[in-house]
Parts: C-alpha cells; sequence; structure tokens
C-alpha cells in the first residue's frame, strides 16, 4: 500500500477534527444517547457514510475525543511557567455550554463518566487521562521551586495532587448546575484554599 502524501494525511486530520467538534456539540446537546450519526453528521455537514469511514461508531468517535484531549493534556503539564493556580481555575469556570475543542467541556465530561460506566474500553480511557492528570500534578508540585515546581516533600505531593484533581473536577460538575456562580466570590475562596494546597507543611 503506498503511504499517503502530506496533502492526503492533512486531509484526513482535519475530516477527523470536523467530526470530533460536531460530535461533541451534538453530545452536549442531546446527550450521548441521544445524539444519532445522524444528527453528528448533519452538524458536520457531511453524510452519515462518510462518517463511517472514520469511526465505527459514537463510542468510537467518544474515545477519539478522550484521547485527543488526553494529548493536549499532556503538553499542558510541564507547567514551567509561573502560574497563580487559583485564578486560571477561577478563569476557566462557567464554560459548561461553550464549544470549544481544547479543554473538555463540563457537561461532555458528565455525558462521558456516565457512559465509562457502561463500556470498559471508554473507562480505561478515562482512567489513563486521570491517572496522566496526576502523575503530571505530583510531578510540579514536588519539582523544586527553582525548576518552576512548588518543592513538596515528594510523601506529601500525591495527597495534595489527589485533592487538586478532586477540587478541579468537582467545580465542573458545578458548572453544570451553577454556571452563574459569583466569580468574585469563588476566586476569593480558591485563592483562600489553593495556597493552602501548594504550601509545604511547617516545620
Amino acid at each position: 500500500m503506498k503511504p499517503l502524501s502530506s496533502k492526503a494525511e492533512a486531509r484526513i486530520h482535519a475530516q477527523r477534527r470536523r467530526i470530533l467538534l460536531a460530535a461533541q456539540q451534538c453530545f452536549i446537546e442531546y446527550g450521548f444517547h441521544g445524539a444519532s450519526m445522524a444528527s453528528i453528521a448533519e452538524t458536520a455537514g457531511m453524510s452519515a457514510g462518510l462518517i463511517y469511514r472514520y469511526f465505527e461508531s459514537k463510542n468510537a468517535i467518544i474515545l477519539a475525543i478522550v484521547r485527543q484531549q488526553l494529548e493536549m493534556l499532556r503538553g499542558d503539564l510541564s507547567l514551567n511557567r509561573k502560574v497563580d493556580l487559583a485564578a486560571e481555575i477561577a478563569a476557566h469556570y462557567g464554560t459548561a455550554n461553550a464549544q470549544r475543542e481544547h479543554g473538555m467541556n463540563a457537561a461532555l465530561l458528565l455525558e462521558i463518566s456516565a457512559e465509562a460506566t457502561r463500556d470498559p474500553a471508554v473507562a480505561a480511557a478515562l482512567d489513563e487521562f486521570d491517572d496522566t492528570l496526576r502523575t503530571g500534578l505530583i510531578d510540579w508540585l514536588s519539582r523544586p521551586t527553582g525548576s518552576g515546581g512548588q518543592g513538596l516533600p515528594a510523601t506529601l505531593a500525591p495527597r495534595r495532587a489527589l485533592i487538586l484533581q478532586c477540587l478541579v473536577e468537582g467545580l465542573k460538575v458545578r458548572e453544570t448546575r451553577e454556571p452563574d456562580l459569583d466569580r468574585t466570590l469563588l476566586a476569593t475562596a480558591l485563592h483562600e484554599v489553593v495556597p493552602l494546597l501548594l504550601a509545604a507543611p511547617r516545620k
């Protein structure tokens, strides 16, 4: 079989991206089980038959979405910059109804999490996502401050990483139920709590 030309590869990538964006929009609007391949095709502006050339099922699309998010997460987790984590968490709150490719939509995360309770392949993909995020947080928390980390003891970093992960995911759920939450209140609360999670215990 002849290798694909760069032009053909770019076209395949663009078509897959178009389908994934359309699928995310449909899953958010109708739910995973309410969204059909026909509705995804209509949103993407292509035939259902063409979509099946790229993805064999809706579950395959969900797996592709999770893997796409995982690749972006791996690129984000270097955290080699000075970061006000509380401010960044607050700034990302309230995008439950936004259509965005980078950063998983809150409503979409709930749909995929629910599907993971029924589909082992989706569950495994989410487990990999969680493990990658936690490993990245542990590395950042335990890395010396001179290297862009927080300088926490290696024994403490996993506990703090777990709580940070729960905090961020909890706020994702809160987005879907309270999208109009007072941002000033949220930012103030986060600036009270997050620095405590990033600080080493006093000796």
